[in-house]
């Protein structure tokens, strides 16, 4: 399986849950390797200027409605979370750590957070939140915290986060064909078209 699709995401983006929601299935039904690059989506809109658009209200109210509409097209669960916008540094550092450290468990624990956030509306911002969200779903909040604090794991986010940068990324999400770069879950029909033509 040499067909591969990058998928640079943050778990504080609504978007990005609904890529993840479809990408193991599209990448089963085109025989493509789905590899995951957590990065710090606040990072990159520092780095480039850019800024979520539910900072424009008229956008964001906008965004909401779309993103309603496409949960229900992919039949999934969606809610957009009342405490938005979350602090992501500390969950994508446990992200890295886990596909670092446990990556048997990366799967498992992204769909977690990921449901807690945009299904569930859990304020992840509270530490206290995280930490029963994690262990009511079999995690060990202190092995989790402590991956937020090693060094190792500290680095690789960031080089993630540089690398998305270098790569020209602007936003979550954001998926690679090789050398193509596609923006927003409302492009996974460029993904699948340029899976099946490489």
């Amino acid at each position: 399986m040499n067909k591969t699709v990058e998928f640079y995401f943050d778990l504080g983006s609504p978007a990005s849950y609904l890529a993840y929601t479809q990408l193991p299935r599209l990448c089963e039904q085109t025989a493509s390797q789905l590899i995951y690059r957590p990065m710090l989506l606040g990072g990159v809109f520092k780095a480039t200027g850019n800024a979520s658009p539910a900072e424009i209200p008229a956008k964001g109210r906008y965004m909401i409605q779309d993103l309603t509409r496409y949960a229900s097209r992919y039949g999934v669960a969606f809610r957009f979370n009342p405490h938005f916008p979350i602090n992501t540094l500390l969950l994508m550092r446990a992200t890295t750590g886990m596909q670092l450290r446990h990556p048997e468990h990366f799967v498992d624990f992204v769909d977690v957070l990921y449901r807690a956030l945009w299904v569930d509306g859990h304020n992840l911002n509270d530490p206290a939140t995280v930490a029963q969200v994690l262990g009511d779903n079999g995690f060990d909040p202190q092995q989790i915290l402590a991956l937020t604090q090693d060094e190792e794991v500290k680095a690789a986010l960031k080089a993630n986060t540089d690398q998305a940068l270098q790569r020209g990324i602007f936003g979550a999400p954001s998926l690679f064909v090789g050398n193509q770069l596609f923006f927003g879950q409302d492009r996974l029909d460029f993904v699948r078209e340029a899976l099946l033509q490489a």
